[in-house]
């Protein structure tokens, strides 16, 4: 799942050698953290999320064949 949001994010962001994901996982579920640039934070998320709920979509899809729960989380860099 990393990866996949790795090469998601990185297509859509102007700066993707500051594109950072992070991936924690337990017995039911896997946490894919994702950090960009703040100034390529407005394309990851989109106009009212839209981007970000297709991220989670496609991520959705491609984990119901290790049945787990992906939680894809944006995480803004102070």
């Amino acid at each position: 799942m990393k990866e996949l949001v790795e090469v998601i994010a990185k297509s859509l962001v102007d700066n993707p050698e500051e594109v950072v994901v992070s991936e924690k996982e337990d017995a039911k579920s896997i946490v894919v953290e994702l950090r960009v640039a703040p100034s390529d934070m407005g394309k990851v998320i989109g106009k009212q999320g839209r981007i970000a709920k297709a991220i989670r979509a496609v991520v959705k899809a491609a984990a119901s064949k290790i049945d787990k729960k992906v939680i894809v989380d944006i995480v803004d860099v102070d």
